[in-house]
């Protein structure tokens, strides 16, 4: 039997061989189907490719690390910030100082790394997927595919990276308590003791995006029993704190509130300050607005339903005409055609592509097993299947139409991946910031 869809009179196809829905961020599938017949003329099989992002650096247990390029330019900063220090503490160094200091950016974001690395194993340990890590401009992030299933997980989750960034802080310390303070070492381990505890407080702050922001919701989700009712309270307070960091930071340092001396209005040392502080700011807000956005987004889900989206099939033979399967389908309502064996099994799928690539004029002499491709294990899918269970089936085998079955195994019709890609960016358009 094949399986295809049946496109609308005048209308392309707007999905590849290979292109997948998309949910939350969440990686594409490689693999790819093959057909056992040709393609329209002109069109050529494409592979789907996951966006990296930057640099693949490495696959630590099996998750791709990434850097962007906007490391580089963070990388520069730190270099140059911390040689100016290094030059008031060890101004024997010279230039040196600045070979130093790019060591220390090196090393810096290698303990980045580990606090990421302290999320994944966590994550992997829950069996939760993650798509990749990421080292990127003011620290990193990992990309975990799915929400943890109770609080308690997602407790744990959020906080192993804290706490292996207080866990460095203090071998960093301890390391300084064995070494002379005014030498290379001693400077960069004290560096390096600062910078992980500044990235453990900061990240223990109470609002989404950040650790703490996850902390919080899962305690405010175990309190009222929602995960929802968590997020919206970790979202809004990220918003608050975002808003606190725009106007504080730039007042604190300009009163002299981190203990140093206060600097005026308009001086270069301010307006980074502020500058910083925007970056911060904007960074948080907008983390915490998207948190937001994809948990009201997942209340959306379940109303993907493979039942409803699914586009009746009329069965025919495999030696059918196409013009004359087209003709059956038309006559029924119908706008995907199941090809059946002797026994009336399904055995391919004739995708919506195909169809279009053949002429009008050509398709009385074109049978529909010449559209064929081969029904692969997961492209029979349940028509009970809704929301993120769907989503995630759909992604395990990368194709552009799937046959729909009932739990008796009988055929209920053909589901189009475009009309799920449809149906979901209609839910995105329909969930409010």
């Amino acid at each position: 039997m094949i399986v295809g869809t049946i496109p609308k009179k005048g209308c392309e196809p707007r999905i590849r061989r290979g292109d997948t829905v998309e949910n939350s961020g969440q990686r594409q599938s490689d693999s790819g189907g093959s057909d056992r017949t040709t393609e329209p003329e002109g069109e050529k099989p494409q592979r789907p490719r996951e966006a990296g992002g930057g640099f693949l650096m490495g696959r630590p247990f099996g998750v791709p690390v990434y850097v962007s390029p906007s490391w580089f330019l963070v990388a520069a900063l730190i270099t140059w910030v911390f040689g100016g220090q290094l030059e008031r503490v060890l101004p024997e160094l010279g230039a040196a100082r600045y070979i130093v200091s790019l060591f220390f950016a090196v090393a810096f974001y290698a303990s980045v790394l580990v606090h990421e690395l302290a999320h994944t194993v966590a994550a992997l340990r829950f069996k939760l997927p993650v798509r990749r890590i990421q080292l990127q401009f003011f620290g990193g992030v990992s990309e975990i595919e799915k929400e943890s299933e109770t609080p308690g997980r997602e407790f744990v989750l959020a906080f192993v990276g804290p706490l292996l960034s207080l866990i460095l802080s203090g071998l960093f310390y301890l390391g300084m308590l064995l070494v002379e303070p005014d030498t290379v070492v001693g400077v960069l381990l004290a560096g390096l003791m600062i910078s992980n505890l500044i990235v453990a407080a900061f990240n223990l702050l109470p609002g989404l995006p950040l650790d703490g922001g996850r902390m919080l919701r899962a305690v405010v989700w175990k309190i009222s029993g929602k995960p929802m009712t968590g997020t919206i309270a970790a979202a809004w307070t990220g918003r608050a704190l975002a808003v606190a960091v725009l106007v504080g930071l730039p007042l604190a340092t300009q009163t002299g509130g981190f203990g140093d001396e206060a600097e005026g209005f308009g001086s270069v040392d301010s307006l980074t300050d502020a500058l910083l502080a925007a970056i911060l700011a904007a960074i948080i807000w907008t983390g915490a607005g998207n948190s937001l956005r994809m948990a009201r987004l997942r209340e959306r889900l379940p109303d993907l339903r493979a039942r409803t989206l699914t586009r009746r099939a009329v069965p025919v033979a495999a030696d059918t005409p196409l013009s004359e399967a087209l003709r059956r389908a038309n006559e029924a309502g119908a706008r995907a055609l199941v090809v059946v064996d002797g026994q009336g099994a399904p055995t391919a799928v004739v995708r919506e592509a195909a169809i279009v690539g053949v002429p009008e004029h050509r398709r009385p002499w074109v049978a529909v097993s010449g559209l064929a491709q081969d029904l692969k294990e997961g492209m029979r899918v349940s028509a009970e299947l809704t929301g993120e269970e769907l989503l995630d089936t759909l992604r395990a085998t990368p194709a552009t139409e799937y046959l729909v079955v009932e739990d008796t195994g009988e055929i209920y019709g053909v589901l189009s991946t475009a009309d799920v890609e449809r149906a979901f960016v209609a839910a995105m358009a329909r969930t409010p910031s």
